[in-house]
């Protein structure tokens, strides 16, 4: 994985919007050579096919690619409408529910970040995604015209963020089937490695959960909670170098108060558990940006790289270069300049209109150019 060893290098969270609305599904590799251009005509570095291949969802592309499941109706209030957050501002959800406000929605897409899918685990849990996962290897290549992809990246998901989608009505205990869920998707994080892609794992669910289950449980019991998860997906990642892994952690990313989003400082040793070389956590939104000063405190492993938002997704204000600046500059002057990467605090497809998501990419590789010039 390229270091910032001259400059600060750029990148994004995965999840584009399209030059239009959205992504044409009519023309999904002309769709994804458009965005693979757009990102490479504002200068990004490490760029991705935007989410195209997967629909723009980074969980609902998983419906089909596991088999051992079967579809059912979801008893009960699913997880995205659930939590402390919910509880505390319920007359804000109510009113941001009824006008769709908590995720960017169109007329043709109107509550696709939403509703989900409900699974219930059967039998034994295999990978049947290998067309599918081929086929968006396939249409990104393409797009990028047959040339090196060693620093492009391919996105995936975690078992813990697929979990509470998954029930489980086969395996004798919960850490046998996310053990056997981690070894069926092991097949398509290979196949993404051994493509040449960096691959990303997003694991956006992990630290949301803890307003949803992690309150009641206590902070000991829901590290444990997050440790085991932490294992499992080590264990599906055994056979890929660390080197070609990046880690996605954040908060859940809807556009509400956050108001009892975990502490990074509660999670940040566990995060660091992760297999990866690369991780990409929030560091723009007004609930996150403080928390450059746990890295004070934390040392950022020997070979690691931080890749923190410096642009966030969670408001239209397009953020001042200088600010991304200043903000790269405050990670480069604790962890060293060669340690950081600027990113995104998570995808601005369906959370952001196109044309504010790519003003926000604009800022952030012109910051980025500001920052390196005082860091340089």
């Amino acid at each position: 994985m390229k270091r910032s060893t001259t400059r600060i290098l750029t990148t994004h969270v995965g999840s584009l919007p399209g030059r239009g609305e959205t992504a044409n599904e009519q023309d999904l590799p002309g769709s994804v050579r458009q965005v693979v251009a757009a990102q490479k005509e504002i200068g990004l570095d490490i760029v991705n096919e935007g989410e195209f291949t997967k629909g723009g969802d980074w969980l609902n592309y998983i419906d089909g690619r596991l088999g051992g499941f079967e579809k059912r109706e979801r008893t009960g209030t699913p997880p995205i409408a659930q939590g402390k957050d919910r509880e505390e501002f319920a007359a804000f959800y109510k009113y941001a529910s009824e006008r769709g406000s908590l995720f960017y929605i169109t007329q043709d897409k109107p509550l696709s970040m939403v509703k989900r899918n409900y699974w219930v685990c059967t039998g034994p849990i295999g990978y049947v995604g290998q067309a599918a996962m081929q086929s968006e290897i396939e249409t990104f290549k393409t797009a990028l015209g047959g040339g090196d992809v060693s620093d492009c990246f391919l996105t995936t998901t975690a078992p813990a963020s697929l979990e509470p989608y998954h029930g489980n009505e086969f395996y004798k205990s919960t850490e046998e089937f996310l053990f056997a869920m981690a070894e069926a998707m092991r097949a398509e994080y290979e196949m993404i490695a051994n493509a040449g892609f960096i691959l990303q794992v997003d694991d956006a669910w992990l630290a949301a959960l803890w307003d949803r289950i992690g309150i009641p449980m206590g902070l000991p019991a829901f590290r444990k909670y997050c440790e085991l998860r932490v294992e499992v997906l080590n264990h599906a990642l055994r056979n890929i170098s660390e080197d070609r892994i990046r880690y996605h952690l954040c908060w859940g990313s809807w556009h509400g108060p956050h108001a009892y989003d975990l502490p990074l400082r509660d999670i940040v040793d566990v995060l660091l558990k992760v297999k990866a070389q690369g991780y990409l956590i929030e560091g723009a939104n007004a609930r996150h940006e403080h928390e450059y000063h746990v890295w004070e405190d934390v040392r950022l492993p020997d070979g690691k790289i931080l890749i923190p938002g410096v642009v966030a997704h969670a408001t239209d204000v397009i953020e001042h270069p200088e600010l991304v600046s200043e903000r790269i500059q405050r990670y480069a002057k604790i962890l060293g300049r060669e340690n950081v990467i600027a990113g995104t605090d998570c995808g601005f497809g369906e959370r952001t209109h196109p044309q504010i998501g790519w003003a926000k990419l604009r800022s952030l590789v012109e910051g980025a150019r500001l920052a390196s010039e005082e860091l340089w």
